[in-house]
């Protein structure tokens, strides 16, 4: 099923369900994008466009290290950016969400915000978060632990966020991959809508 939410939309819910599961303060909406007031060391403000319009004009007003970006497209930005690796906004309808059960010996939990799943020793094997903002819910911070990986955990966590999203109204859900993370969520139906480019200004004030 083809995902029909606009990158406009998709921007919009993604970066409000990301605030709430970073616990900041709500995202001020500018003239081409939104602003995030961290207010983490390193991290200070964060900036979401999406698309490339204004790029050039904001990486030259912005000049205070801890300032980040999040670009919808794949632009040039200056030498003193730090760009990160690629990422790209997904999206995906969600319809009677599968259950993925985790193999024997991990135990699967649930909370109003995430899911965690625990090896028999109980220490953490996988966990990812969530927010529903309006329709949507935005899932953050998915990581499966490396002595976990290649057992399904990551499908378990998914499926897992995507029933307590329906439970509570969502209809899509969205998010901003890695390219770690980009084939898993292929392969559970997600939709790219946008490359997205991730770049900051390295230091502290």
């Amino acid at each position: 099923m083809i995902f029909r939410v606009s990158v406009d939309r998709a921007v919009r819910e993604w970066v409000h369900g990301w605030a709430l599961t970073r616990g900041t303060p709500a995202p001020v909406e500018e003239p081409d994008g939104y602003r995030v007031d961290v207010g983490l060391p390193g991290h200070r403000v964060r900036y979401v466009l999406p698309d490339v319009s204004t790029v050039d004009e904001r990486c030259a007003a912005l000049t205070a290290p801890g300032t980040w970006l999040k670009i919808c497209g794949s632009p040039a930005v200056p030498p003193q950016w730090t760009v990160g690796g690629p990422e790209y906004l997904m999206g995906k309808d969600l319809f009677s969400p599968q259950r993925v059960s985790a193999l024997p010996g991990y135990r699967v939990s649930r909370s109003s915000d995430g899911v965690v799943v625990r090896a028999a020793d109980g220490s953490l094997a996988a966990a990812g978060r969530f927010a529903v903002w309006g329709e949507a819910s935005v899932v953050d911070q998915v990581v499966t632990e490396p002595a976990h990986r290649r057992k399904g955990l990551g499908s378990v966590v998914m499926s897992e966020l995507d029933a307590l999203a329906v439970e509570l109204g969502a209809v899509r859900a969205v998010l901003v991959a890695t390219e770690d993370g980009l084939a898993l969520y292929r392969r559970l139906g997600w939709a790219v809508l946008s490359p997205v480019t991730a770049a900051h200004l390295p230091g502290r004030l």
